[in-house]
């Protein structure tokens, strides 16, 4: 069984094409969209054993052509500088969050203490006998009492 030899001019388009799309920064195969050998080869979705012994100029012309870039592809800086942005805000958001929950821990402490000073001394007139003030209670503030004294 012969098998089929392969289209050198389809491979070597294919690695043209990868080399293309990974300067231009909008790669379809490789996850990283690095600027490497490796990624050409995982973009022109091809076998390094095909890629290496007949295309080597091609992979060696692509690693000029970084060389002489020497900048990160266009998509890249986009995805980084927008990354910087993001990661600027989540820090401001952060930080905004710590001190809300620092002023609202701070805040429910504070009517803790002024319910239980007041309660204390609603229960210092009650109690005191020389009071000549006698103070009408709402429905609701007797409700309340009722509840504290029972300890609910």
């Amino acid at each position: 069984m012969g098998r089929n030899p392969r289209d050198r001019e389809q491979d070597a388009a294919a690695i043209s094409a990868a080399a293309e799309r990974l300067l231009a920064g909008t790669p379809l195969r490789s996850a990283s969209g690095r600027l490497t050998a490796s990624e050409l080869i995982i973009e022109s979705g091809l076998r390094r054993d095909v890629v290496y012994p007949v295309h080597q100029g091609l992979v060696d012309e692509f690693r000029l052509r970084v060389k002489a870039q020497n900048v990160v592809p266009t998509a890249m800086q986009d995805l980084a500088g927008e990354r910087d942005r993001l990661q600027e805000e989540l820090t401001e958001a952060r930080t905004s969050l710590a001190a809300e929950q620092s002023m609202t821990a701070y805040l429910r402490r504070l009517v803790a203490e002024l319910s239980v000073e007041l309660e204390c001394t609603r229960l210092e007139q009650e109690q005191s006998a020389d009071s000549s003030v006698v103070h009408l209670l709402r429905p609701h503030d007797q409700t309340h009492q009722l509840r504290l004294r029972r300890g609910l």
